[in-house]
């Protein structure tokens, strides 16, 4: 390995590790926080991304870095019966998740499983639908983590980032980095005693792709049909790109 492959690999492990520390110590509040970082939009946002993603009975899916399990329940409501997978590397997050999956007697149809995103532990062509919420900005390498949602989705299936985005009119874009750069680190300290932490989670946005340059990534990772939609001003973005039907893997 040269010097700067070890480089970039420290860095992304690097970052791995502290993405872990924070989601481990905010889990507890991480639903509360999540209505508050997203202007209470979050529940919306899901809403229209299940319109369009139209899941019909009996299909299945894998949610990466399903956190505490809102979206992969939706899915599993969605499908009836349809088998799903929860997948996050915080054993937090995955037990406050398997609290809600109990209360709505979703046992038997979603398995949760403490993992990484960028190295899926399941075969070629295996779910209807590869899912990741609010998550994708956090992992080391976006781009890995993409090619493994295709990988394991069946060929026609679609691979979904449901993700926060960067505004594109102003004065709501100016308005909009204040609240998250200035507020939310304040509120993350007075509400649940994480300054650090949701001060990082804004600095996480700023280098992350804009709603086009996410579409282009995803048309580069050899999905087809890419739709892009901006929500709320750009406040956030949903990507649906889909594996091609002749496609048998990566």
């Amino acid at each position: 390995m040269t010097a700067t492959k070890s480089n970039v690999s420290t860095k992304k492990k690097s970052k791995e590790e502290f993405v872990h520390g924070v989601f481990e110590s905010i889990a507890p509040k991480y639903d509360l926080m999540n209505s508050i970082l997203s202007f209470r939009r979050h529940k919306a946002w899901r809403k229209f991304t299940m319109r369009k993603m139209n899941v019909k009975p009996g299909q299945t899916a894998i949610d990466l870095c399903c956190g505490t399990c809102d979206w992969t329940i939706s899915l599993a409501q969605a499908s009836g019966t349809g088998r799903m997978i929860g997948l996050d590397f915080s054993q937090n997050m995955l037990d406050v998740g398997a609290r809600k999956i109990k209360e709505l007697h979703l046992e038997k149809q979603i398995e949760l499983v403490q993992g990484n995103a960028m190295q899926l532990p399941y075969e070629d062509n295996t779910f209807d639908y590869a899912t990741i919420g609010f998550a994708l900005r956090n992992v080391p390498d976006l781009e890995q983590v993409i090619r493994e949602m295709r990988r394991v989705v069946k060929p026609g299936g679609l691979v979904v980032s449901l993700e926060l985005s960067k505004p594109t009119w102003q004065p709501f874009k100016s308005i909009y980095y204040f609240y998250f750069q200035q507020v939310l680190p304040f509120l993350g300290k007075i509400l649940v005693k994480r300054y650090e932490q949701y001060k990082w989670l804004p600095e996480s946005l700023v280098s992350f792709p804009d709603h086009k340059q996410l579409a282009a990534i995803f048309a580069k990772n050899g999905l087809d049909h890419v739709q892009a939609y901006p929500l709320t001003g750009g406040v956030a973005a949903l990507h649906i790109g889909t594996k091609g039907i002749t496609e048998s893997g990566v």
